[in-house]
């Protein structure tokens, strides 16, 4: 067995197994104080915008206001197609699509954006092209 060397409290150097056998178990409050931790959580690295450049950036599907859908047609058409969006959801959005004349509706990835524009677009919504 190897022969640790240790430095004790009191300054002078001495084996560990010496130490362990010749005092009692420490008192839990005598080392409370000198133990301190801090939990660092770590945070998720910022996507920097490349102007469309690829795959990590979001991409955005935007309706676009037009005079032949009716709201309840265009609230039904996105709670049909995005997902977490319901009726509720789809006319709040439709009400933005005709005041301000579009409304980004949905920003992912885009192989799921590509999939949302055209589905909406099956569907007889006015879309922008895609945006990154």
């Amino acid at each position: 067995m190897p022969n640790l060397v240790v430095q004790s409290f009191r300054g002078a150097p001495q084996t560990a197994l010496s130490q362990l056998n010749r005092s009692p178990a420490p008192e839990p409050a005598r080392y409370a104080s000198a133990v301190s931790a801090t939990l660092v959580s770590p945070t998720k690295p910022k996507h920097a915008s490349r102007g469309g450049s690829g795959l990590g950036d979001l991409w955005r599907v935007i309706v676009l206001n037009d005079n032949h859908n009716t709201f309840d047609g265009v609230a039904r058409a996105l709670a049909s197609v995005l997902p977490g969006v319901g009726f509720d959801a789809g006319m709040r959005l439709a009400t933005e699509i005709d005041r301000t004349g579009q409304a980004i509706v949905w920003g992912g990835h885009r192989e799921l954006a590509e999939l949302y524009w055209s589905q909406l677009e099956a569907r007889g919504l006015t879309m922008a092209p895609l945006e990154s």
